[in-house]
């Protein structure tokens, strides 16, 4: 649905096919023999910061040499899509870090659920993106008849809801990656995907309180 709904005069469709690896714990050997990284990387066409024989088949970085004006990530608002673009963002931000530095790189927020008012022969909709932004609109349809169904993901949702919520640059929203310290941003990667698990464990002892609503357990 992506595809069907990008402009294709500007916008570019590259697939990522379930969970990358983890780039900040892979060898450079192992990352490049990756087609779901590299492929992603040639299409960008800017090459990669890495020295070595390991990325041989990968040009050195050249901003001027980047096809697209913006990178953007895109995956399901849920648990596993927040996994997936957290590895995907440790992939550039190890690979081509100038992209995050320089502000070429952006989220896509995806909504979480659609409410359809209908009356008579009118008939609006409302895109969601938290469960705050869905109890207000539900609050404003008080007393009036309504749906709401939960976004089904992108793989799922139709080209028209795409277009709209996601690939339209007049009705999308994009968050900016733009890290203001670049030391800790790279400090914090390596604390939740590093080789430091003593460290993580403190540190999810000390926070994980805060995120209690949003574990993924049965």
């Amino acid at each position: 649905s992506v595809k069907l709904a990008r402009d294709a005069e500007f916008q570019a469709v590259i697939p990522v096919r379930g969970k990358i690896l983890n780039c900040l714990k892979a060898s450079y050997d192992k990352i490049f023999k990756s087609e779901i990284i590299t492929n992603p990387i040639k299409v960008l066409g800017c090459g990669v910061e890495v020295q070595g024989k390991a990325a041989k088949e990968l040009n050195q970085f050249d901003l001027n040499n980047l096809r697209w004006s913006k990178v953007v990530i895109c995956t399901d608002g849920d648990v596993d899509g927040f996994q997936i673009r957290t590895l995907i963002l440790t992939m550039l931000y190890r690979l081509c870090p100038t992209l995050i530095r320089e502000g070429y790189v952006y989220i896509a927020e995806t909504p979480l659920f659609e409410i359809t008012y209908k009356e008579k022969s009118a008939e609006k909709t409302w895109f969601a993106y938290s469960e705050k932004e869905k109890a207000e609109v539900v609050r404003q349809l008080e007393g009036r008849k309504y749906k709401v169904d939960r976004s089904k993901g992108l793989g799922e949702n139709d080209p028209e809801m795409m277009w709209l919520t996601t690939m339209n640059p007049k009705t999308r929203r994009l968050i900016k990656v733009s890290p203001e310290d670049a030391a800790a941003t790279e400090q914090m990667f390596a604390l939740l995907l590093g080789d430091n698990l003593d460290g993580r464990k403190s540190y999810i002892a000390e926070n994980g309180h805060r995120y209690l609503d949003d574990l993924d357990v049965s």
